[in-house]
Formats: C-alpha cells, structure tokens, sequence
C-alpha cells in the first residue's frame, strides 16, 4: 500500500488489494505516522478475515490480523525507517511512536471485541517484526494476552554474528557462549540479584506466549536469535542450572539497571517456535523467501521453553 501511494495508484489500479484480497482478507483500517497529509505514511494495516459465503470458515484462521511492514530502503521518506532502525539498535523502541500506535489500536481492539471473541494475530517483517515483537511482549507481560505472533526476520542485536562471519568453529563458539553465561548467572546470583529477580518475574509472566520466529541461518540482521536459543539449550544441558539463570540476563539491561534504567533486550524470550530457513536461493533476509512453498526451503522448527516455567 506504501509502494502504491506515493505512486498515485489507487482503486482497481492499486496493486496491494490483490493480496489481501485473494486470501479472502478485508482491509478495516491502517496505520500511520508522520504529520498530517503530505508527511503522512503507512506502516501497518488492520484486515479482518471474511470467508466467501457458503464457505465453513477454517477452525484455525483468526478474526484480524495487525500486519507491519519492514524498511523501505527505496522509498522517498526511507529516512523516517532508518530512524527506527536505530531504535532498534539501541533498544529505544518501545518509546517510539509506531510503537505505541500499534500498541493502542490491538488494545482498542482487544477491549472493543473482547479477548475471548476476538482472535487476533500481530505479524511483521524485519523492522516490523520488531514492532510486532514489542507490541505481543507488552500484551502478554502486561495483561496477560497471548497473542499468535509471527515474527519474520526479525531483528536481533548480538555480536554472535561477528563471529560467524569470522567463520569461528562450533567449540569456540560453545566456549564463548558457556563462558559468557556463567558470569551472567554469578552476576545474577550476587550484584545484581534484585534485577535478576525482577527478570525472573518477567519470563514467568512471559512465558505461556509463544511467538512464531521465521529466521534464515544465513541473515545476519536475524542470527542473534538462533544463537540465543540454540547455546542457550546447550549450555543448559552442559552445566544445569546456568542455561536457566542467565537466558534471561543482558549485560546491556544490567549496566542500564546500574544507573536506575529498566530496560529489557527484545530478544530475551522464555518461549518460542524457531522456524529455521538454511535455503539461500531465494535470498537471506527479504520476505520473499517466505512465500515459497515448505519444499523449496530447508526448513527446521524447533519450540524452546523456559525449564520449570
């Protein structure tokens, strides 16, 4: 809808309906920031699940779906993305506009059908994955609603990809992992115990929120989230107990709780489905990968938890 906009394509000339359209999806209301008018831009859009007449409405398919677009690196105004993609990078996010005008419309919504009538599903792809990410974080810790999640590349910010890219072997990076761990879990367990309990409190109201994650091995910008949850599970199974204490522990969010912040990396989730893409053909971190059918990808799905949760 963004791509058609600035290009004057509206009605039948519009190129954006077609999709929404064939999956027997109606369009009830966008989302947008910038200024009013000429500043004004879209990104996300609401659509309700309408099936043909005469059709039996599938067991499994959701009343609305909230669906956030990623960067838009060619677009006029690509200037307004960056910027949150730098909220990303510093884990600003949750402050910003976009997310809290997502945030406030699945709450409308939530409140104006009801949580037991209304099956919602929040989806995203890249820096909308991370808006996606934030908003079903907030809905689930905050008011205990879990809601279907499905996060597309989304981004993580880790310097595990360094390493990869420097090719390290599968034992220097279990050493650096299992290193790295054990001093968060005796960090954890002495100076900063009070933010370890308060994290502690957080997974446990976190925890019965599965979020979908769609990643490819190959994406750098993704990566951090199959290190986190694949070394995570084996450090736990090396040194029991050390897994469960630090996978909730960022060096960043302890030096932040340091000097009287309470900011909590996205990427430390209790739970989750890892959808694993090691197919390159169709490339590493573009959404098109994702519409190829499950035989053309070298697909691998995993679910973590949280021990004990």
């Amino acid at each position: 809808m963004e791509e058609d906009r600035p290009k004057c394509r509206v009605y039948d000339m519009g190129l954006a309906p077609l999709w929404w359209q064939s999956f027997h999806f109606e369009l009830r209301d966008l989302l947008k920031c910038g200024t009013e008018n000429a500043d004004e831009f879209i990104f996300g859009a609401i659509f309700e699940y309408c099936p043909p007449v005469g059709c039996q409405r599938h067991p499994s398919a959701p009343n609305y779906v909230f669906a956030l677009r990623g960067t838009m690196p060619r677009h006029p105004k690509s200037v307004h993305d960056l910027y949150n993609d730098i909220k990303v990078f510093l884990s600003d996010l949750p402050c910003c506009r976009r997310t809290q005008k997502a945030r406030q419309a699945v709450t409308n919504m939530l409140i104006r059908k009801g949580t037991e009538r209304c099956v919602l599903w929040l989806a995203g792809h890249s820096l909308g994955a991370s808006l996606a990410l934030e908003v079903g974080r907030d809905m689930a810790e905050q008011h205990q609603a879990y809601l279907p999640t499905f996060l597309f590349n989304p981004p993580n910010v880790s310097p595990m990809p360094a390493l990869n890219l420097l090719n390290a072997s599968e034992v220097a990076k279990k050493d650096v992992f299992t290193g790295s761990y054990l001093v968060k879990a005796a960090l954890g367990a002495t100076v900063m115990r009070s933010y370890c309990t308060r994290m502690e409190k957080v997974f446990q109201r976190l925890s019965p929120w599965v979020p979908e994650l769609y990643v490819n091995e190959r994406d750098i910008i993704c990566q951090g989230f199959i290190d986190y949850f694949e070394q995570r599970q084996k450090v736990e199974e090396r040194i029991a107990g050390v897994g469960r204490a630090a996978m909730k522990l960022s060096y960043r969010d302890m030096l932040s709780s340091l000097i009287g912040s309470s900011k909590e990396q996205p990427h430390l989730l209790p739970s989750a489905r890892l959808w694993k893409n090691s197919n390159t053909t169709f490339g590493t971190h573009g959404l098109k990968q994702w519409w190829r059918p499950d035989s053309e990808l070298k697909l691998s799905c995993r679910k973590f938890t949280y021990p004990g949760a």
